[in-house]
């Protein structure tokens, strides 16, 4: 079976993250790692990673590559502002069945990832939609993460048994002759087009 990374919950699936605060009474931005607005709501409570605390979605509205929700336990920017980071969890038990060829983004962190020749490139380290697709971010043995797209064509195939997936980089991707070395020590994402995103609101 596949290596779990050392903070990944047994039992319990990660479908969320807080972010900054959006305006004065407690609504957040929300990360959301699904393709399905209406998980936020359609397990129940949801719980950060210790379970001590719970929290309910009673409004969410989509903005940008982000959500603002309400959640009935924040009911101040300061608490909003405390809670910045925190991971919203559900129990697996509570999801449903999956289809041939689908899969939880958790299950594929801590994934170790190879090229289609079998060497090694590195280890998913999580997924990502900034708006214009699916990208995958991958730690290789040296250097800073690479952030790839999450594609049949990249990502041909999936093996949630051993552990392993094949990666397919796009041409031209690593520029320079030294291209696959490169790959695989790795270069780092500017994600700088991201920083008016994150920010909170100033409201």
């Amino acid at each position: 079976m596949a290596n779990k990374p050392a903070n990944e919950l047994e039992g319990k699936v990660c479908i969320a993250q807080i972010g900054a605060p959006n305006g004065v009474r407690g609504d957040v931005r929300v990360k959301l790692f699904s393709d399905d607005p209406a998980s936020l709501t359609a397990y129940g409570v949801l719980h950060n990673a210790d379970g001590r605390r719970s929290f309910t979605a009673l409004s969410a509205r989509p903005q940008k590559t982000v959500f603002i929700v309400r959640f009935a336990e924040i009911t101040s920017r300061n608490e909003a502002e405390s809670l910045n980071g925190t991971k919203l969890y559900i129990d697996r038990d509570a999801l449903p069945d999956l289809d041939e060829e689908e899969f939880y983004y958790s299950d594929l962190i801590g994934l170790r990832t190879e090229l289609e020749d079998g060497s090694d490139f590195g280890t998913i380290l999580a997924l990502h939609d900034f708006g214009a697709g699916e990208l995958l971010e991958v730690a290789p043995k040296k250097g800073k993460s690479q952030l790839l797209p999450f594609t049949k064509e990249v990502v041909p195939s999936i093996d949630l048994a051993s552990g392993k997936v094949v990666l397919v980089p796009p041409e031209g991707l690593f520029d320079g002759d030294d291209a696959l070395e490169r790959g695989k020590e790795g270069q780092a994402a500017d994600l700088s087009y991201m920083a008016d995103e994150l920010k909170p609101d100033q409201d």
